[in-house]
């Protein structure tokens, strides 16, 4: 454990003893004050009143509502005034006070809950969630939390452990269930007003209305807007910041004392300069052949000479895979500079300089409505929805700005002027005539779904030096239902019968990356053959879902037996439907696209030859696949209530639940260079063994809830990213812990809660490429950057040992002036150079032609060492150089998944003489260390961290106006809650997502 990480523990054992001494010191003195005394402040600003002692929280985490300390499942369940207590205003915070819990934004338009080591792994639209998400118990599909904002909020309940039965679609994790306030038959409103540093301007809202004596209306809302929490040194702007609101009506009926009724609206919108991405991190390469250092993570820029951008419109590029003619019109060598030597990554987490500023907007609707009639013996209930909700957003893509390209400009204006001949200065005015360069400046493509981009005069800016950014944005909708029958029977024996469907659709998913240089490497291969007519287009890359597809099923029952008054036994079983289709494509300078051309429609790309499944044959416009999964899970729960001495109630339970979650399809790649990878990969399944104890003492003084669990997963889905798509594997693991969560109220005035949760995840059985350094490891190897494609393979042998390290390098540094002789036809036997160090690896490097290299030793060009060297071969024969070497995972923890977390909160509410409560309160977190990634690597694993939030509330004696000060990360810490590593052709850097910084402010509000 580092110096850094003991301290924080120690801070935080500090802090919890302080708690701890605060909650025993007011016990001690016994303060008799009123109930309203411990009066708290909900996140939408409304002041409750607490009962004395532990308030009951109800949950329906069994589909009925029944008291939280009674229910035989691992639940956290926060109340309005438990969200306000301890701050949590969204997932952010909410995952702070949850044990083995995570919450992280993931590097698209996702989010990842992990629960008990269980998340989103897999990277594909037609992935689910291990986490489902729910509103007012209808699940959704995109459940868009890193986007809400809480407020107004009745409860939210957070289950752990796969839901094999009751809800949803199967999640193995667990659900995040927000239950949003309800009208009410008084006349309620409550407002308000906050502001703090950053310039952020909060303001929350209620009015709740009767009508009459059998409708009731609820209205309620939120706008917050502040400045960015990252300073961007080129402009001196604030990014990262937000403007955000949310609206929400809610219409009740109650025609009849059996009969309730009500439907739920609510639109959110976002239009801010939020970003997807904090900071990225990485320690150079100098040899450029993978980009980043696989052994340390640091504030350098990736080796511009890794990136597919720069080696498209590199002059070895050019020579091998165009024409040697156009090497003297590229824009650098995979052996000059490297783009970003004068870049800079500040060491500060809240600073960068970037030339390309975030935008982020979002909005999302979502209908939903309940209908519940209680006959004698059954109550029976129909819940279902709509949603529709769109995000888009764009970063700069290396969080950097390269170096001037104005020597590249003049070099190609000098041609042009006829400095290198007429052919020359032909083929550069060429160049120079394209939209692409303007006003002596290098433009960049607008990225839209025209995808005609600079060729059809679509530019998003132009500059001195090259601009890169990426795009991810998303439309989809969903529209549910689901029934429920619940018996009532006096008897012992008692029933639960449902069923959901649900359809959900995502369109014009789309993943763009732009850059200046992939614009002009489409100009270089397209422009001159056309005599500047045309194009390769799209001139960026675009990993496109047309139309991905989800009809879900589910049948389900539980029946509930009583044996005596105390032991219960609960049987439950599901049947499980999912039918999913995906119509998608990539792009990346496929076609000749002719400049002015206002869009690339499907009729465009059928007549040019595009094929987006070779697999298939003809040329298909889209690759479209279909795939089905269903089954059968449940589960089986004993729960004991004992009568004892020494408790108000105690619940004993032991369960057993088999979870599943639908596998899916991996997004588009070539199946002849990935011969063996199957379209989709395959569901997952958890047992999950678990026992509790639940116990409230002291008349409701103390809650204590106990925890033990032991998971068998099976094919669980783990994402890695390949040649600029994703591939999902399946493998097995295990998981175990046990979680505290406890609450104590020991006078009216007092409340101090604590959770306390560890757990041990382990993979079984798994070999993987790592990306990052594809020689495993070895010495006898040497990495090559592909300079046809800019991704990885490696050059060894089969049995390890069997050629030193000097004669693989010989062997490339042969073949490649070989290769080199035959393009340059001699005149540069040094276009393609022999094998160097890569740094943070014991391998050597170098750009080559991974098929042709591998070509050359299948066939015995590379003479007695040909029989050695590790070919694999195509479907066709065609040899190829395996992606790298495997490591070994076994053992290895599961992403996102700390050992320990901790929270701790005190609240002691002080009534004044004058009937004023002053009630001060301290929350203080500890995650653990955890991995970013399977591999487990020393920079994989992500530091441990404390946050600390504080508020001080004044409530006047009629709790109609409060004041209240708080501080958010009182000590400003820098948490990292997940990481990204990208792909090899874009050079292998990590993408880092934080929680907030240090926020400090005042609010005032009402309630009426």
């Amino acid at each position: 454990m580092s110096r850094p990480d003991r301290a924080r523990i120690a801070f935080f054992a500090t802090v919890s003893a302080c708690a701890l001494v605060t909650a025993s010191a007011a016990a001690a003195q016994q303060v008799q004050s009123p109930a309203e005394a411990a009066s708290r402040t909900s996140p939408g600003g409304i002041p409750e009143v607490a009962p004395r002692g532990l308030p009951e929280i109800v949950v329906t985490a069994q589909r009925r509502a029944e008291s939280l300390q009674d229910v035989p499942v691992a639940v956290s369940a926060f109340s309005n005034e438990a969200l306000a207590d301890q701050q949590i205003n969204n997932s952010l915070n909410l995952q702070q006070a949850l044990p083995n819990t995570t919450f992280t934004k993931g590097n698209f338009t996702g989010d990842n809950i992990t629960i008990r080591g269980i998340g989103s792994a897999s990277v594909a639209t037609s992935g689910d969630a291990g986490v489902g998400v729910h509103f007012n118990d209808v699940p959704l599909v995109s459940g868009g939390l890193f986007e809400t904002e809480f407020f107004d909020i009745e409860r939210i309940e957070v289950l752990r452990g796969p839901q094999g039965t009751l809800f949803g679609r199967n999640a193995t994790g667990g659900v995040v269930n927000l239950i949003t306030a309800k009208p009410t038959f008084e006349f309620e409103s409550a407002g308000e007003f906050e502001y703090g540093n950053f310039d952020s301007k909060t303001a929350r809202g209620m009015v709740n209305v009767p009508l009459g004596n059998i409708a009731a209306v609820r209205l309620a809302g939120i706008y917050l807007n502040r400045d960015g929490f990252t300073e961007n040194l080129n402009t001196g702007n604030r990014i990262d910041g937000r403007d955000y609101y949310a609206l929400r009506g809610t219409v009740m009926f109650e025609p009849t004392d059996r009969t309730t009724a009500y439907v739920t609206a609510q639109y959110r919108n976002e239009d801010s300069n939020r970003s997807r991405i904090q900071k990225q991190l990485c320690s150079t390469d100098t040899s450029g052949i993978l980009g980043c250092r696989p052994d340390e993570l640091g504030f350098d820029t990736i080796n511009g000479r890794s990136s597919l951008a720069t080696i498209l419109t590199s002059a070895e590029f050019l020579s091998i895979a165009a024409s040697p003619a156009l090497a003297p019109f590229a824009f650098g060598s995979v052996y000059g500079d490297d783009g970003y030597s004068g870049a800079v990554n500040p060491t500060d987490f809240r600073k960068v300089a970037i030339d390309f500023e975030p935008t982020y907007k979002s909005e999302g609707l979502i209908i939903q409505g309940e209908l519940e009639h209680e006959f004698d013996n059954f109550t029976v209930t129909l819940n279902g929805g709509y949603t529709d909700g769109s995000i888009d957003t764009r970063t700069d893509y290396n969080l950097a700005t390269t170096d001037s390209a104005l020597p590249q400009l003049a070099r190609l204006q000098a041609a042009a002027d006829g400095a290198f001949g007429a052919e020359a200065a032909a083929i550069a005015g060429g160049l120079l005539s394209t939209p692409l360069f303007q006003n002596g400046q290098i433009c960049v493509s607008e990225a839209d779904t025209d995808l005609v981009g600079f060729i059809g005069g679509k530019i998003n800016r132009c500059a001195d030096n090259t601009t890169e950014y990426d795009r991810s944005a998303a439309k989809s909708t969903q529209w549910s239902v689901e029934g429920r029958v619940a018996s009532d029977f006096d008897g012992p024996f008692n029933f639960q019968l449902g069923g959901l469907y649900l359809n959900y659709k995502v369109r014009d998913s789309d993943y763009f990356v732009v850059a200046s240089l992939l614009d002009y490497a489409g100009l270089l291969l397209g422009g001159p053959a056309s005599g500047f007519q045309a194009a390769l287009g799209p001139s960026f890359y675009d990993s496109n879902t047309d139309l991905y597809t989800l009809d879900s099923y589910g049948i389900f029952g539980e029946l509930y037996y009583d044996i005596t008054d105390e032991l219960k036994i609960t049987g439950g079983l599901r049947w499980s439907k999912d039918e999913k289709f995906v119509r998608d494509r990539q792009f990346l300078v496929n076609v000749p696209v002719p400049f002015g051309t206002d869009a690339l429609t499907d009729e465009f790309f059928a007549g040019s030859g595009f094929d987006a499944d070779p697999g298939v044959e003809g040329n298909q416009v889209f690759r479209e696949q279909t795939a089905n999964f269903d089954e059968f899970t449940g589960r089986v729960v004993i729960d004991w209530n004992p009568v004892t001495s020494f408790s108000d109630s105690t619940l004993v339970y032991a369960s057993y639940s088999r979870g599943y979650k639908p596998g899916g399809i991996n997004p588009p790649f070539d199946p002849a260079a990935f011969p063996d990878t199957p379209a989709a990969f395959e569901p997952e399944f958890i047992n999950a063994f678990e026992v509790g104890t639940k116990n409230v003492f002291g008349g409701g003084v103390a809650a204590i809830n106990l925890t033990g669990f032991y998971y068998d997963y099976k094919d669980f889905q783990v994402s890695r990213i390949v040649n600029r798509t994703s591939f999902n594997d399946n493998t097995d693991a295990e998981v175990y812990g046990v979680e505290l969560e406890t609450l104590l109220s020991p006078v009216d005035a007092v409340t101090f809660n604590a959770t306390i949760s560890y757990q041990k995840t382990k993979i079984k059985d798994l070999q993987l490429v790592d990306t990052r350094d594809p020689s495993g490891g070895r010495s006898d190897a040497v990495i090559i950057k592909d300079i046809t494609n800019a991704s990885n393979c490696v050059f060894t042998t089969a049995q390890p040992g069997a050629l030193d390290q000097a004669t693989l390098g010989a062997l490339v540094a042969g073949f490649n002036q070989g290769l080199s002789n035959l393009v340059t036809q001699g005149q540069d036997p040094d276009l393609l150079r022999a094998p160097v160090a890569v740094d943070g690896t014991s391998a050597l490097g170098a750009y080559s032609v991974c098929g042709q290299l591998a070509a050359a030793a299948a066939s015995g060009a590379l003479g007695a060492a040909s029989d050695l060297i590790d070919v694999d071969f195509l479907g066709d024969g065609t040899p190829v150089l395996p992606s790298g070497v495997e490591y070994d995972l076994s053992g290895n923890q599961l992403i996102n998944s700390p050992n320990w977390k901790v929270s701790v909160g005190a609240q002691y509410a002080i009534e004044t003489a004058g009937g004023w409560t002053i009630t001060p309160r301290v929350d203080a977190n500890l995650t653990g260390d955890f991995f970013a990634s399977n591999f487990n690597r020393p920079i994989d694993k992500v530091p441990s961290y404390v946050l600390v939030n504080a508020q001080l509330t004044v409530n006047s004696p009629d709790d109609r106006f409060y004041v209240r000060g708080f501080v958010q990360n009182a000590f400003d810490t820098t948490a990292q809650t997940g990481r990204y590593i990208t792909d090899q052709s874009s050079g292998l850097f990590t993408n880092i997502f934080l929680t907030d910084p240090r926020r400090y402010g005042a609010a005032v509000g009402f309630r009426f």
